[in-house]
């Protein structure tokens, strides 16, 4: 999954993305460098974390206990709690960072990178590690009153069935889409209602990886997306199970392959299939 985030640079531009760990060792202790670490529970964070790096957990941090995300002023509380501020650059990491990316890109924010390299790489590259938990300075963080446009809501999204605009990606498992499996795991404890968005179209996030984890290049990423009609002058909202691969999914096309117009369904098929007003396709 993302824990392997690399990639093989087409353009420089790309530095505006990801953040060398060379770069991040040497600017560790800057004041204006945060660094958070995206993850689905505890347990690894606990075991070991980058020096200063706070946790936000995909399931508890960034969405409710029914799985919907987070408000705005919910998600301002996170950031000052946090002891994030506008000015600072974060840095994300760990098991899901495209999605502390895509959120903070949503809402604005200019400086958020992912490293270019898996925490594990981090760690067994001999680079400051810890298991010190941070006791972040309270911040304050306002948000635009205006609603993030990088973000589709269960309900903007239910608006548009049917219309064949946005186009709908599921990027999950074969398995998934398919109806044969709710959590990408095959976990049966807390799964709603398997299948996908009726209309969606599917490509799993796996395939944008070569085998040693690096995102393929431009020209086969392009290919893929086209082959299954997702072009640049289509406007595209992606979803997975939690938003890990949706993020990751969307980062692609907008700062890979420069889509005009992406957008992320955050809530994912954990809202979308535990609600029984929403239909579902097999």
């Amino acid at each position: 999954m993302t824990d392997s985030i690399s990639i093989r640079a087409d353009r420089a531009a790309l530095a505006a993305v990801f953040a060398e760990p060379a770069w991040l060792a040497e600017h560790l202790t800057d004041p204006d460098i945060r660094v958070v670490e995206v993850d689905v529970c505890r347990v690894a964070y606990e075991q070991g974390h980058i020096p200063g790096a706070v946790l936000w957990n995909a399931y508890t941090d960034l969405h409710h206990a029914d799985y919907s995300p987070l408000g705005r002023r919910e998600f301002e509380e996170l950031l000052s709690r946090s002891g994030l501020a506008p000015d600072a650059t974060i840095v994300f990491y760990g098991y899901g960072p495209p999605l502390g990316f895509w959120l903070m890109k949503a809402y604005g924010h200019e400086r958020a990178l992912i490293l270019h390299d898996t925490r594990e790489g981090w760690r067994d590259a001999g680079r400051p590690w810890t298991t010190d938990i941070p006791r972040p300075v309270t911040s304050l963080y306002p948000l635009p009153e205006t609603e993030p446009t990088q973000l589709m809501s269960l309900d903007a999204l239910q608006g548009t069935l049917g219309s064949g605009d946005p186009l709908i990606l599921d990027v999950r498992s074969e398995a998934e889409f398919a109806g044969k499996r709710f959590w990408p795991s095959g976990a049966t404890a807390g799964a709603g209602r398997p299948g996908h968005i009726p209309g969606a179209v599917h490509l799993s996030a796996d395939l944008l990886r070569t085998a040693d984890g690096a995102f393929k290049n431009a020209a086969e990423l392009r290919q893929l997306f086209q082959d299954r009609g997702v072009v640049p002058g289509r406007s595209v909202v992606t979803y997975c199970t939690i938003g890990i691969r949706a993020s990751e999914t969307a980062l692609v096309l907008k700062y890979i392959l420069e889509y005009p117009d992406v957008r992320v369904y955050d809530g994912s098929w954990a809202e979308w299939g535990t609600r029984v007003e929403t239909p579902i396709a097999t």
